[in-house]
């Protein structure tokens, strides 16, 4: 079965990825942590796989509940994708101690941690929780960085090879399309994005991390205090003197975040805030991997102008 997630919305997205109903050739079971890597497992894995995300692209991916829903499907998956990093610290553990499922413990091949594949970004040189929630290992928002896409996208190749065998062919050759048409999309991005390049922009946590270094954006400051500590009036009020000082062209926020922050400094900074899916299905364009960069680079451009 060929699946086009382009022309699918995303609660459609989303049913799909939770479906019970098998594909007919399905022979793997993969449950992913989020829904980049259950697109990217489906992009790789076509009819061999079933995939089921744990969280979807409105939810915060570090606060989530291991719920006996979630604990079921884990039980039964060949193989588990997530991010790793810490990223679900406050869950994933659980979850997969209450699985009781052997194949996918950390060790074994049943178990891939997508950040083990790329160089982390903001790794702290100390650990103090008085700076908030830090991760140990750096950043772990890898997948707004597409150059990561393509390194997870390998490892997930290697890992359904191994895990299955007799499909093997099927999925290198899968691998090797969806590596052909993942580089002629990021040349054409990357064509496309020149007058981002040093665009001063407000985040309003360190999840766009990736995608400002691999467009060249400048973060100039931070709507969150400190990381995982949501915004204070007080602290809006200082970076509202700041971009007196130092201006910004738009404030960014991830689809998942409460807005109610941004548009306070928006509406008194008067700048732009620009909503970005952060991953698939984060808004109707979302639909798939290659229009999750579509759609959040023609926003970004849109703010520009």
């Amino acid at each position: 079965m060929n699946i086009n997630f382009r022309n699918m919305f995303p609660a459609v997205f989303a049913a799909m990825l939770s479906a019970t109903a098998l594909p007919a050739a399905a022979t793997l079971n993969v449950f992913t942590c989020e829904p980049e890597w259950a697109a990217l497992a489906l992009e790789l894995g076509g009819d061999k796989v079933k995939v089921t995300s744990a969280t979807t692209a409105l939810q915060d991916v570090h606060h989530v509940e291991a719920r006996p829903s979630l604990i079921a499907r884990a039980r039964n998956a060949d193989l588990l994708v997530c991010t790793g990093a810490e990223l679900e610290i406050g869950w994933l553990p659980l979850l997969l101690s209450q699985s009781g499922n052997r194949q996918i413990q950390p060790g074994q091949p049943g178990y891939l941690e997508a950040a083990a594949s790329v160089n982390k970004m903001e790794v702290p040189q100390l650990l103090d929780r008085s700076q908030g929630d830090v991760h140990p290992a750096g950043n772990p928002h890898i997948h707004l960085d597409p150059q990561n896409i393509a390194k997870v996208g390998e490892a997930i190749t290697a890992r359904l090879m191994q895990l299955d065998a007799a499909n093997a062919e099927t999925y290198k050759s899968r691998a090797t399309a969806f590596q052909k048409k993942w580089r002629e999309s990021m040349q054409k991005w990357e064509a496309q994005v020149a007058p981002l390049k040093g665009v001063a922009v407000v985040v309003y946590h360190k999840d766009l991390s990736y995608l400002l270094r691999w467009l060249g954006m400048r973060d100039i400051a931070s709507l969150e205090p400190k990381p995982g500590v949501p915004p204070t009036t007080g602290h809006l009020s200082e970076m509202l003197a700041k971009l007196q000082r130092e201006p910004a062209k738009m404030i960014l926020r991830s689809a998942y975040s409460d807005p109610k922050a941004a548009t306070w400094l928006s509406e008194r900074a008067k700048l732009p805030t620009v909503t970005l899916p952060y991953t698939v299905g984060g808004n109707e364009q979302a639909k798939d991997l290659f229009w999750l960069f579509d759609d959040s680079i023609q926003r970004l451009l849109a703010a520009l102008k």
